[in-house]
């Protein structure tokens, strides 16, 4: 354990403790510290506080943080394909066909076991030793995925989310020809309760998801589209696209049968933009179409 001990001065009188540490240690998030709060590693002139604790000048703090836990899962050697890594962020471009997180039928070959071998800076999330994967992607969709490596980090990028100020664009391949050049879906999405393996459109126990659209190409029998998420719920661009009367091709879930010769849904999380949690500064990546999303754009250009 690490202990750390400071003495309130007047800037940080009045505030709540939590508020006051959050922004006397800036590698602490106010969640991680709030936890340690509950816990009781942290006291205040040798007692125990609440969160709502309001703090005194002259003021005795000292934070115990307990060792990090490991994480149950096992560190593999994976080619990752790393577009940007610093000592708080990373932003990785997920290939088809891999699962991001460990489950049953999936504990190995995941996107963190193989960040888990890769990152060799983490400082934890939550107490616990892990990279903080912020927001996912499905098995068989491609792209950019942001990740965090501390706490600070992973607030900063959760909020962004909360916030909606995270650029995040798609390309897809749809079932059907989409007359307009734009297009704006706000339906809420929740489980269908005649299937609870799927997400649907609905208004009861669901939450609200917008997506925004635009035409790149039509061809004869489908539409090769951009989709900008507002929200970020899941399947949400696959049951949107699928409400509004244009499937996704391949998707095996939400698509029909009949459709073109690829595994999985035709859908690639392209370009991701965010502001940088510590620097304040606004980056922005763009990945390629992987080489099966372009062979079958390119199989429709020659059957148009």
């Amino acid at each position: 354990m690490t202990n750390f001990t400071y003495i309130i001065e007047s800037t940080e009188s009045k505030a709540r403790i939590d508020k006051a540490l959050a922004t006397l240690n800036a590698e602490w998030s106010r969640n991680q510290v709030q936890q340690w709060i509950k816990e009781g590693h942290v006291l205040v002139n040798g007692v125990a506080v609440k969160t709502n604790y309001k703090c005194q000048e002259g003021d005795e703090v000292i934070v115990t943080i307990p060792e990090l836990e490991e994480l149950d899962v096992v560190a593999e050697e994976m080619n990752l394909e790393i577009f940007y890594e610093d000592s708080d962020v990373l932003v990785v471009n997920k290939p088809r066909g891999m699962v991001v997180h460990p489950a049953p039928g999936h504990a190995s070959g995941t996107l963190v076991n193989g960040l888990m071998a890769h990152c060799t800076d983490l400082s934890g999330i939550n107490g616990v030793m892990r990279p903080g994967i912020v927001h996912r992607i499905d098995k068989d969709t491609s792209g950019l995925l942001m990740v965090a490596k501390n706490d600070m980090a992973h607030e900063g990028l959760v909020q962004q989310l909360v916030d909606k100020s995270v650029t995040r664009k798609y390309q897809a391949i749809v079932h059907g020809v989409i007359p307009h050049d734009f297009g704006t879906i706000d339906a809420p999405i929740g489980r269908d309760k005649k299937d609870r393996q799927s997400m649907t459109v609905t208004d009861e126990n669901s939450k609200n998801a917008v997506t925004h659209f635009r035409v790149i190409e039509r061809f004869k029998n489908f539409t090769h589209v951009e989709c900008q998420l507002e929200t970020g719920r899941t399947h949400q661009i696959r049951v949107h696209m699928k409400y509004i009367g244009y499937p996704l091709a391949g998707d095996p879930k939400y698509g029909p049968r009949k459709t073109l010769d690829i595994n999985g849904q035709a859908l690639h999380a392209g370009l991701l933009g965010f502001v940088h949690p510590r620097t304040k500064e606004y980056i922005e990546f763009e990945a390629p179409l992987p080489k099966e999303f372009e062979e079958v754009l390119d199989y429709l250009t020659k059957s148009n």
